[in-house]
């Protein structure tokens, strides 16, 4: 090669070079653009909630709740201080934590417990009394108590004088209150050790540590517990009983403090501080190890304005990074998204123990905590739509194979096995139920948002190809597919052998699977109605069914015509959709049927069915319908999240419920109608911009990557997608 050769050669390849660097550049620019901007939603999500709601706080194993509202009637107004932080890492379902006596696979481990589940109603920690010039201002109520996701900011008026608190859980799992003074006055706290409406015995002790300015309580005691279904009531071991409580403050109450024992052992303990306009911090925190609830008392004590600081950053990072960018013309929806969000996030626990080794959401803080078979059904797709999969959608899956892997499950006469519905570190809840087949469907989604064939075959060995060996649960008519997504599952992860089974299991011709569609339409007598039962409860789960591919579209929109939007014996109640349809209202009139008025799971597969069935002005008109009338309050101008809705619309149940979360897919995969596919390197929109609506925008984490899609009424845009797309017909 001559010398002009290589000098062209190498001129070339810098060319070369330079123009890959500079597509390179355009390229990580233009993805740059599609992250969305910096928005502060702790800020945004702020609500005033005094007289509405109770606090709700969470850390890792640490909550708060301010406050009591049974069922949202107040009980108990939220004062100054720390009124119930609680540890709960799974422990115990309840109160108790005693052994199972049933024998088998439905042995329900330790900690199970059918009674106490709302134990941290009956603690009292720090009850604030404010003295100004030597009166008395006992357990004060707030004129504001504001909620965010990172913190709670409470506000009272006490002769003339301003107090403020700033309430939150570190990431130390501490709980810290903040109170400044307008003008100098005493705080007085007050509490005692853990006891319960069902404590039998105390055998807790306490002590002052002067070295750190800490009242420290080694908790014990035995309470009532039920740990097995239909069996007796017994006695044995408190929820806390060997942990450790740490409670501190930023000034020193040496000279105040006062323990006292009861009748009972129960320790009862008061202690006063001075505070006025510089900050004055009190603390809690509990443990396993003494020493360690210490340094987090102390530490959240130490270095208290940079961990709020961080909890507000951390927070804020996972509203602005691990999920999708929502963006609509009317603000109330979009604040409906992210408080959903936020309440999903901050249920998230990782306590790396026993049966839970894998980080999970859970469902609810007022009764037991933990994540629910029936409820992962959508809770587990709300994970396949986040960034960091591994972390926030792989053990929503994951967390239940140890149920199937230990042996923990009923088995039917025919072979059906059937996890149960909650669990913990080292029990279940002994109540049974098939809606696990739903999750193989969630598990396949991960992976289509992954990839991950390792997490799929995670999911497959010890757990799916264990569950349905013998017969497949059923839910909403999924057999169909899940029967074929486990036959994918077995080919993808090396188990070849198994497919020929999954094929057998099922019986999948098209003439079949439509006779069973067929066969259940207008059955029992009820017209244009999908698997009515027989004695006459008709249920919102007719519409399920819509949700199957297999699901004939030609009574798709009868059903919806003569059901959905029927306001006489269908379910259109004062907004949509009634749990049960008005036709069977006058017939099943329980205090559980008057209850549970409206449901957010039911809604969720309702209007997923329709979406599905591609019944576009139907399912965005009530989707909107349901939202701002289910989780939008007009008179308190919130969004809000509750258990259910009685029949006469009073609010009932939770009041920070994660039920709400399969809401969150009707944004993404309903009214956006995104669908993607790593291994098939495709994006496909189906547009179900509503009416009213001139554009939307979502910006959607593919990849690692910013996928920004814009729609109008007559458009869809896309641009920084890292797959081919594909957009579905604009026209009808």
């Amino acid at each position: 090669m001559t010398r002009n050769q290589i000098y062209y050669r190498r001129r070339w390849w810098g060319l070369a070079l330079t123009l890959i660097l500079f597509v390179f550049a355009t390229t990580r620019d233009a993805l740059a653009k599609e992250q969305p901007p910096f928005s502060d939603y702790c800020q945004r999500l702020e609500q005033e909630i005094q007289g509405r709601k109770h606090g709700f706080l969470a850390g890792n194993v640490s909550y708060y709740v301010g406050g009591f509202h049974a069922s949202w009637n107040l009980i108990e107004d939220e004062t100054i201080g720390l009124t119930h932080p609680f540890h709960h890492d799974l422990r115990s379902r309840g109160v108790g934590r005693l052994e199972s006596e049933i024998a088998g696979t439905e042995h329900t481990g330790v900690g199970n417990d059918y009674s106490g589940w709302e134990f941290y109603k009956d603690t009292q920690v720090l009850y604030g009394t404010v003295i100004i010039n030597g009166k008395s201002f006992k357990h004060p109520q707030p004129k504001s108590m504001r909620w965010r996701p990172d913190k709670l900011i409470c506000e009272y008026e006490l002769d003339g004088v301003t107090l403020r608190e700033e309430k939150f859980i570190a990431a130390n799992d501490a709980a810290a209150s903040i109170i400044t003074a307008s003008e100098p006055v005493i705080l007085q706290f007050s509490g005692h050790s853990f006891s319960h409406r069902n404590s039998v015995s105390s055998s807790a002790s306490i002590k002052y540590d002067s070295s750190q300015n800490a009242l420290v309580i080694a908790e014990g005691g035995t309470v009532k517990s039920r740990p097995d279904p239909d069996g007796p009531e017994r006695i044995g071991d408190s929820v806390y009983a060997g942990m450790t409580t740490v409670l501190s403050a930023s000034r020193d109450f040496a000279t105040s403090v006062t323990t006292e024992e009861d009748e009972k052992g129960v320790q009862h303990y008061t202690f006063s501080v001075p505070c006025e306009s510089e900050a004055t911090i009190v603390s809690w925190a509990m443990h396993d190890d003494p020493q360690v609830a210490l340094k987090s008392a102390r530490e959240v004590i130490q270095n208290y304005d940079a961990l709020l600081s961080a909890k507000t950053t951390e927070m804020n990072r996972q509203l602005n990074e691990e999920i999708p960018w929502f963006r609509c013309p009317d603000e109330k929806f979009v604040d409906i998204y992210y408080y959903l969000w936020s309440l999903y996030l901050m249920y998230y626990i990782d306590v790396d123990q026993g049966w839970e080794l894998e980080n999970h959401t859970q469902t609810a803080v007022n009764n037991f905590l933990g994540i629910h078979r029936y409820d992962a059904a959508f809770q587990i797709k709300v994970g396949a739509w986040t960034t960091d999969k591994q972390k926030y959608a792989y053990g929503n899956v994951l967390t239940w194979k140890h149920l199937t892997k230990n042996d923990l499950y009923r088995e039917l006469p025919n072979g059906l096995r059937m996890i149960s519905d909650n669990k913990g570190i080292s029990w279940h809840s002994g109540a049974y139920g098939g809606e696990t087949s739903e999750h193989v469907l969630g598990a396949w989604q991960i992976y289509e948002h992954t990839g991950d064939v390792g997490f799929l075959k995670d999911c497959y060995e010890d757990h799916f190809a264990k569950l349905f060996r013998k017969q497949l649960t059923i839910f909403s008519m999924n057999q169909f597919e899940v029967a074929e997504t486990l036959e994918k599952m077995a080919r993808l992860t090396g188990h070849e052998a198994d497919v020929e089974h999954w094929q057998k299991l099922v019986r999948r011709e098209p003439e079949h699977i439509r006779l069973m569609f067929d066969q259940r339409w207008e059955m029992n007598g009820v017209s244009d109605y999908f698997a009515a039962p027989n004695n006459g409860m008709i249920m919102t789960n007719g519409f399920w069914a819509m949700r199957s591919p297999h699901f004939p579209n030609e009574y798709a929109k009868p059903m919806v015509d003569a059901w959905a939007l029927d306001d006489k014996k269908g379910f259109y109640g004062k907004f949509f959709p009634l749990a049960m349809s008005k036709q069977s209202m006058d017939q099943f009139s329980t205090d559980v049927d008057h209850s549970f008025g409206y449901t957010p799971d039911t809604a969720y597969f309702t209007l997923d069915g329709m979406f599905r069935q591609r019944l576009v002005k139907e399912a965005t008109e009530l989707t909107l319908n349901h939202l701002e009338n289910y989780n939008y309050h007009d008179e308190w101008q919130i969004p809000v999240a509750p258990e259910a809705y009685r029949r006469n619309l009073t609010l009932f149940g939770d009041q920070y419920s994660n039920f709400n979360a399969g809401k969150n897919l009707l944004y993404l995969e309903g009214l956006a109608g995104l669908e993607y596919s790593l291994p098939d390197q495709q994006l496909t929109i189906r547009p179900a911009l509503p009416n009213s609506w001139a554009w939307m925008e979502v910006r959607l984490p593919i990849a690692n990557r910013w996928t920004k899609i814009r729609y109008t009424q007559d458009d869809v845009q896309v641009s920084g997608c890292p797959i081919p797309f594909f957009i579905e017909s604009l026209a009808p």
